[in-house]
């Protein structure tokens, strides 16, 4: 995922009714009507919020007869996924070292100085 995509992504689910959408469609494809009943703002403004994770790449649109439905692209998550865990490891290696760090000033301040001995 290029660093454009993602932060497409990240900057799609900053938006509290675009995450609760994604949420929704965890569970099920869903159309627009259906998407849209929750909330209280009008189609076309959940037909945008639609758009903004479609041009993120998190929701695909198919035509079934009828129907519209909004389909949850996984996939990115997955990516998403990774790239968090990256930096995740990272982080957790600097806490592995730090605490490291702690624990060895520790036990220099438990253990006595010669002057201390000495007395």
């Amino acid at each position: 995922m290029s660093d454009d995509q993602l932060s497409r992504v990240f900057s799609a689910l900053s938006d509290p009714t675009r995450r609760d959408i994604v949420a929704r469609l965890t569970t099920a494809d869903a159309t627009v009507n259906e998407l849209a009943q929750p909330y209280d703002v009008s189609l076309q403004a959940v037909s945008r919020h639609l758009r903004v994770l479609e041009d993120a790449g998190l929701v695909t649109r198919s035509r079934e007869a009828q129907r519209r439905p909004v389909h949850l692209e996984a996939e990115v998550f997955d990516l998403m996924t990774k790239w968090i865990e990256r930096y995740r490891r990272q982080a957790e290696e600097r806490y592995q070292r730090l605490d490291a760090v702690l624990a060895e000033m520790n036990r220099e301040s438990d253990t006595p100085s010669p002057e201390e001995d000495a007395s």
